[in-house]
C-alpha cells in the first residue's frame, strides 16, 4: 500500500485513525502495530513473515544485551550477521549469482528471490536499537509490542526518515495529540502529497521520456538536459514529498518523526549537500560505521579509508548494482577533494557562488548514474548532454518541454525555501493568523488538485521503495 492511493487515503488511514481515537491510551500502541502490519501485509503478504522474524530477532537480541552483559559483543555480532544476512539473501544474491554466472560461465543456477519494498531501511532501523542498547544509549524494552511498533510503524516504515530507537522512546510509551499538532500533521501530509501527485508524478513523465530515448542515436543535446534536471527534481520531490507525508502521519498520532530533508539543492557544496539530503541515512551511516571507524580522529590516510568504506556502503545500500557503488565512490571523491584540497569554507564570496553551481551539476550528473540501468546508457545520456549529436533541439523535444515546462518551472521554485520565507514574510506583516488561513487554503486546493490527479490514475510507486 502506498500513500498516493486511493484505498490508504478513503479506507486504510480514516479506520486506523477512527479505531486509535476511539481507544484508551493502554490499547493505542496494539491498533497502530497491528494497522502497521495490515499496511506492509497489504503489498508484501508474504513479506510480513520476514517483518515478524526481524521484530522477533531484535527484541531478542535487545534483551540478551542488556541481561548478558560479559557476552553482549557477541550477541550484538550475531544480531548484525543475521540483519545483513537477511538484506544480503533478499536485495543483493541475485546480482551476485549473475556476476558469479559471468565469471564462470553461467555455472550456477541464477536465483529469482523477490525485494520486499524498504528492506533497508527497516533492517537499518532494527539493527540501530539493539546497537543502541549494546552501547548504552537506549534502555532494552521489555514489551514486544513497542519494539514491534518502532520497527513497523506505517508512516516511515518502507522509506524512512531512519529513525533511533532513543529518539522515540518515550513517545512510543506516552504522547498526546492536541488539535494543533494533529492540524499540523494533516497540514504537512498535504503538501507532501501534492509534492509526489503533482510534481514527483508528472516530472517523471518527462524524465523517462528523455531516458527512453537515449537509446536513439539522436537525443537532441535540449532534452538530455532537461531530462536529467526533470529526474533531479523528480527524485527530490518523490522522497521529501514521502517523508513529509509520514512525518505529517507521525504528528497525527502524536510522534515527532525527525526532519529528513532541508532544500538539499541549496547546498553550497558537496559536504552541505549530505547535510540536507536523506539526513537520517547520513547519521545512520555516521553513527554506526565512520565513528566506530575512527571518524576524522585519525590520520588523514585512515580517514581517507573511512570515508572510501562509508561512500562505498551508502552506494551499495542503494541497490545491488555496480552503478550505485560508483555512485557512492563519485561522492567519496568529491567530499575528499572539498575537505582536504579546495576547502570551499574558506573561499571567497565568488568563489563560493561558482562552487553552488558547480556541486548542482555534480549532483545533477550523479542523479544520471543513478537512474541509469548501466554506464552504458548513463555514458549515452553523458555523451548527449556534451553535445555528441550535434543536435540542439527536434519536435519531440518542443512538444514535452511544451507539455511539462510549468511542472519543471514550479519544480525549481517549490525546491527552494521561496515559499517558507513567504509564510514568514506575511505572518510577521499580515499576522500569524492570516497565514495560517492562507496556508489551509492553499493546502486544500492542493489537496483537490492531487486527489484529481490521482483519481485519473496519474501516480507512480515511490523511487525510494526499491531500496
Amino acid at each position: 500500500m502506498i500513500f498516493s492511493s486511493i484505498i490508504f487515503l478513503f479506507v486504510f488511514l480514516p479506520i486506523v485513525l477512527f479505531l486509535y481515537f476511539l481507544s484508551a491510551d493502554r490499547y493505542r500502541n496494539y491498533i497502530l502495530l497491528a494497522f502497521s502490519l495490515l499496511f506492509y501485509a497489504y503489498g508484501e503478504p508474504r513479506a510480513v513473515f520476514l517483518m515478524l522474524f526481524s521484530i522477533a530477532v531484535n527484541y531478542g537480541a535487545g534483551l540478551l544485551v542488556e541481561r548478558f552483559a560479559d557476552y553482549k559483543k557477541i550477541i550484538l555480532v550475531a544480531d548484525v550477521a543475521i540483519n545483513l544476512g537477511i538484506l544480503f539473501y533478499f536485495k543483493y544474491l541475485n546480482y551476485g549469482v549473475s556476476i558469479l554466472n559471468t565469471i564462470f560461465d553461467n555455472r550456477f543456477p541464477q536465483t529469482n528471490i523477490a525485494l520486499p519494498i524498504g528492506i533497508s531501511f527497516f533492517t537499518f532501523q532494527a539493527m540501530s536499537y539493539v546497537i543502541d542498547v549494546y552501547r548504552g544509549d537506549a534502555v532494552a524494552e521489555k514489551n514486544l509490542c513497542n519494539v514491534g511498533l518502532y520497527v513497523s510503524f506505517f508512516p516511515q516504515l518502507v522509506a524512512g526518515p531512519i529513525v533511533r530507537y532513543g529518539t522515540i522512546a518515550q513517545q512510543i510509551k506516552v504522547r498526546q495529540v492536541t488539535v494543533d499538532k494533529f492540524g499540523k500533521g494533516v497540514s504537512r501530509f498535504a503538501r507532501g502529497f501534492a509534492k509526489k501527485i503533482i510534481l514527483a508524478n508528472n516530472l517523471a513523465l518527462l524524465a523517462d521520456g528523455a531516458f527512453l530515448y537515449v537509446d536513439q542515436a539522436n537525443l537532441p543535446l535540449s532534452l538530455a538536459w532537461i531530462g536529467s534536471i526533470a529526474y533531479s527534481l523528480q527524485i527530490f520531490f518523490d522522497f521529501s514529498g514521502y517523508s513529509d507525508m509520514a512525518i505529517g502521519l507521525g504528528r497525527m498520532f502524536g510522534f515527532d518523526i525527525p526532519e529528513n530533508f532541508n532544500y538539499p539543492y541549496i547546498a553550497g557544496s558537496i559536504t552541505d549537500f549530505w547535510r540536507r539530503w536523506h539526513i537520517s541515512l547520513s547519521q545512520w551511516f555516521r553513527d554506526y560505521v565512520y565513528i566506530p571507524l575512527g571518524g576524522n580522529r585519525v590520520k588523514v590516510s585512515r580517514n581517507i579509508l573511512n570515508l572510501f568504506i562509508v561512500w562505498a556502503l551508502t552506494g551499495l545500500w542503494h541497490g545491488a548494482n555496480i552503478t550505485f557503488v560508483v555512485w557512492g565512490l563519485m561522492y567519496f571523491v568529491m567530499l575528499i577533494f572539498e575537505k582536504y584540497v579546495f576547502k570551499p569554507d574558506n573561499k571567497g564570496a565568488a568563489v563560493k557562488v561558482l562552487w553552488r553551481i558547480v556541486t548542482l551539476l555534480i549532483v545533477n550528473f550523479g542523479w544520471v548514474l543513478f537512474k541509469a540501468e548501466s554506464f552504458e546508457r548513463a555514458a549515452m545520456m553523458y555523451r548527449a548532454m556534451f553535445g555528441r549529436t550535434h543536435i540542439i533541439c527536434d519536435d519531440i523535444t518542443l512538444g514535452l518541454i511544451d507539455e511539462y515546462k510549468w511542472f519543471v518551472v514550479l519544480g525549481v521554485i517549490v525546491s527552494m525555501p521561496f515559499i517558507a520565507k513567504f509564510e514568514a514574510l506575511l505572518s510577521k506583516t499580515r499576522g500569524k493568523a492570516v497565514a495560517d488561513v492562507l496556508s489551509v487554503v492553499c493546502e486544500l486546493i492542493l489537496l483537490v488538485i492531487s486527489i484529481s490527479y490521482l483519481v485519473l490514475g496519474a501516480h507512480n510507486p515511490f523511487i525510494y521503495f526499491n531500496f
